[in-house]
């Protein structure tokens, strides 16, 4: 009987679970996420796991890592500094997309050459170009290449890496590599967020291997890729944008394990964002545009999923116009008030005892900043570096850091870059007030709360009458916007679609009057129709209010805090692998392989050729992907034209899934 051992790295928790032969959860715990050194979050909850279940660890045959810093990343638009090498494309064709604003002020090179849609050289490759502009110092962590029309021919693509590779040792990543489908502009996007995450993920598995070797498991590693399938390490080092929502996507294969339940709305509430999908016929559906995260549409295959800058480490944000006032939430993450004070208790509750006794509220009361050790630096601009050195190594309130307005430009940059945090009031900071969480310091949370509390609506009033009233207001938003993400969800997935925007119904005030049991002459009810489970450490603290504002049944499992965990190890390793075959001129039929173009006189030639190497690639990456017992399918989508009474060929893509049960280690 195998053990099985998940892991799930959050933005705020790290959480394991041992799972005895994919049948019993016997142990589950949680840690605090370490982001200056993740291998102490890990280490912590695994230690705590096979202390609980008192298992030998040499039982444990295969370990399994699924996590949300991918998905946070490009949510705050954090990562590292990379470089774009855009060939066959003009300076204006970055505007495509949103490539200029993913790229966020990084250095970028358009580049002469790239293929036509036939996979014909375009243009030669200029490489002279290539080579002096790697010659000048960027600060850069890694490297995307994108050619045009590199799917249909990558030669281009290999050729700008080999060169990259060589004078900088840098990592690469080519847009070939990530996705088979045509749309340039949209396949460098993602070739650019994939070497944005290359450092942090590969930092987050190597510190993973290192601390399960060092408790003594040697079981093989996996990670959970996107679509909530399984994958091996050294393919997520090579491909991490693979593991955009992987957390969530391993949530929702745990809440099928957990429930059993084939038809719901699945919401995975987090530190930093609430994910939200359907669940029909017991499996969750592949976006088949593409992974969204936060502002960008990537390439990558995942579950189709709506991820919202909401959680319980959202950042509260005090409405001071109009006569009422209120708060709304996020979109970004912050390290809570209570949590800092539990780290720098005597600096944090100084400062705010000071802030107390001003007879004004301060514009950065209740916030703080500190820097995040260990990661690069490189490429700052001067500003930016001087307001780092700074912050230095201490908790700092935020009003003493900045000595401008014009430096809140320059934090927000450091943000961005993961190289500082700020911490500030959320949720959490709301429910140590209430007394439904007492996880770190609660003193700190009730100065914070009241510092809020004293800001002024539009009509010289107090914004709350104190922190529990400011705590209420909070939670009261949260279960607000969840519920709109729930429905928004729900319109987006209905299989007959209203002629409104899903967020426009949501919120339009018959939807809204309707969930309050609106009477009068006119009645009007609203809700949703499927039961919601409810995931997260914090889904019973805040979910039943959403059940109960929705009108529907709120399933909340008895491991819904560590679904996550629970997924990673309950999952199967699926490769899919897709080719394109054309036909160039009439009798000529082109299968377009990674290795280049190859012609063929018969179109049963040229699509049984592509097939044959697809599933032979598909076979291959599974098995490398520690895969047993596999199974290979193909489905081809051909498309033909008639032309003078007869069928014409014009293109054919033949998808390839590969899927077996993850091998054991005994």
């Amino acid at each position: 009987m195998a053990l099985l051992l998940g892991v799930d790295t959050g933005g705020t928790y790290t959480d394991a679970v041992l799972i005895r032969d994919e049948q019993e959860v016997i142990a589950s715990a949680k840690a605090l996420t370490t982001r200056h050194d993740l291998a102490i979050g890990i280490g912590g909850a695994v230690e705590a796991v096979l202390s609980q279940s008192e298992v030998d660890v040499a039982e444990i045959g295969m370990a399994s890592l699924s996590t949300t810093l991918a998905t946070n990343a490009l949510v705050e638009g954090q990562g590292g500094r990379v470089g774009l090498v855009y060939i066959g494309f003009r300076e204006r064709d970055l505007e495509g997309h949103g490539l200029q604003e993913a790229l966020g002020g990084d250095p970028a090179l358009a580049l002469e050459g790239g293929h036509n849609h036939a996979g014909g050289e375009a243009k030669p490759l200029d490489i002279d170009t290539l080579s002096a502009w790697l010659d000048t110092e960027m600060g850069v962590s890694a490297f995307a290449v994108a050619s045009q029309f590199a799917t249909r021919n990558p030669a281009h693509e290999q050729a700008a890496m080999e060169m990259i590779q060589a004078k900088t040792g840098r990592p690469v990543s080519c847009s070939h590599h990530l996705s088979a489908k045509l749309n340039g502009p949209k396949r460098a996007l993602t070739a650019v967020l994939n070497a944005r995450l290359i450092g942090m993920i590969a930092r987050l598995i190597e510190k993973a291997e290192e601390k399960l070797a060092e408790l003594g498991v040697h079981a093989p590693l996996m990670v959970v890729r996107g679509d909530g399938a399984l994958i091996s390490a050294d393919q997520a080092r090579e491909r991490p944008i693979e593991t955009i929502l992987s957390g969530p996507a391993a949530s929702i294969v745990g809440a099928r394990w957990m429930t059993g339940t084939d038809h719901a709305l699945v919401s995975d509430i987090g530190g930093t964002t609430t994910d939200v999908a359907v669940l029909r016929g017991g499996k969750p559906t592949i976006d088949p545009a593409g992974a969204r995260v936060g502002p960008w549409r990537t390439m990558v295959e995942a579950v189709a999923m709506r991820t919202t800058g909401l959680g319980g480490d959202s950042e509260v944000h005090v409405i001071d116009e109009g006569l009422d006032g209120g708060v709304i939430l996020g979109p970004r993450r912050v390290v809570p008030i209570s949590l800092i004070a539990h780290e720098a208790e005597g600096q944090v509750l100084r400062v705010l005892e000071e802030q107390l006794r001003n007879d004004t509220p301060g514009e950065y009361d209740a916030r703080f900043v500190r820097a995040v050790p260990g990661i690069e630096a490189g490429g700052l601009q001067a500003k930016d570096a001087t307001l780092l050195e700074r912050i230095g190594t201490e908790v700092l309130p935020v009003g003493k850091v900045l000595k401008t307005r014009m430096e809140a430009a320059a934090l927000r940059r450091l943000v961005q870059r993961g190289l500082v945090q700020i911490s500030g009031a959320t949720p959490s900071d709301a429910s140590h007030v209430l007394g439904r969480l007492d996880a770190w310091n609660r003193e700190a949370a009730e100065m914070a709360l009241t510092l809020l509390a004293r800001k002024r609506n539009g009509a010289g009033n107090r914004v709350a009458s104190g922190p529990e009233h400011m705590a209420q207001m909070i939670v009261d938003q949260l279960t607000y916007q969840t519920s709109l993400a729930l429905l928004e969800t729900a319109f987006a997935e209905e299989e007959e679609p209203f002629g409104l925007a899903s967020t426009e119904l949501a919120k339009h005030v018959l939807m809204q009057r309707g969930l309050r049991h609106h009477r009068g002459l006119v009645r009007l009810e609203t809700g949703l129709n499927v039961p919601v489970i409810g995931l997260g450490a914090s889904a019973a603290t805040y979910y039943p209010a959403v059940g109960e504002r929705l009108g529907c049944s709120m399933e909340l499992p008895e491991h819904a805090g560590v679904a996550n965990a629970i997924g990673a190890v309950v999952g199967r390793v699926t490769i899919r692998r897709s080719g394109t075959v054309t036909a160039p001129s009439e009798g000529r039929f082109r299968a377009h392989f990674e290795s280049g173009p190859k012609d063929f006189i018969e179109v049963d030639a040229a699509l049984d050729a592509m097939q044959a190497k697809l599933e032979a690639d598909a076979r291959k990456l599974a098995t490398d992907a520690g895969a047993e017992d596999i199974t290979v399918s193909a489905t081809r989508d051909i498309r033909q034209a008639e032309a003078e009474a007869r069928e014409v060929f014009l293109e054919a893509e033949i998808t390839v899934e590969a899927i077996g049960r993850p091998r054991i280690a005994f």
